[in-house]
């Protein structure tokens, strides 16, 4: 009990990003890259585009808040599940395991988990936002709990054998601004 509350404590230290109101010019996150929100009201589906340091995100005209949330939202879960699975597929040939399944969902505390009994493995959809190496290290991570459940010296040195600069990796999705979350009791 007392590691959760410190890990929750850090997380709740954390810096976070301000509260998103998708709205032009507001700044978004692709994997590791600064992107300026375009709002486009449309006729047709709704859709995100890149282009150069603009995102643009395609709603129906009068789309309010949640409903533009919502479609970045989405996306954000199709660009991620499309950037895992070729990282799954890479990891189980090299470390011998496989994953029977990935899902993604929001999480408040960590960056992703593992149920080695299922074989399935769960991303924080926040990880979308971050630098690919950072997203990379998490599958590793998350696939080694296959091998070793627990953080105890012999995951610590596969990781070493596998991922030599994992702890890098770590530290610099740990610095990374979160998404701007509310805490309840």
């Amino acid at each position: 009990l007392d590691w959760v509350k410190r890990q929750r404590a850090r997380f709740q230290a954390q810096e976070r990003q301000s509260a998103r109101e998708y709205v032009d010019r507001e700044s978004h996150y692709f994997q590791g890259r600064r992107y300026l929100l375009k709002v486009i009201e449309v006729d047709g589906p709704s859709k995100v585009v890149l282009r150069n340091s603009t995102m643009e995100l395609h709603v129906p005209t009068g789309a309010d808040t949640e409903r533009r949330e919502r479609v970045l939202s989405q996306w954000y879960r199709r660009e991620l599940r499309a950037s895992a699975a070729p990282l799954v597929e890479k990891w189980s040939d090299r470390l011998g395991v496989d994953v029977a399944e990935v899902r993604i969902k929001r999480m408040r505390t960590k960056w992703g988990s593992c149920n080695p009994q299922a074989k399935r493995v769960w991303l924080n959809l926040e990880l979308a936002k971050k630098p690919p190496h950072c997203l990379e290290y998490v599958v590793v991570h998350e696939m080694m709990h296959l091998l070793e459940k627990s953080h105890n010296a012999t995951f610590q040195a596969l990781m070493d054998e596998h991922m030599p600069q994992w702890r890098l990796y770590r530290e610099e999705l740990n610095r990374k601004p979160l998404a701007h979350e509310k805490w309840t009791r």
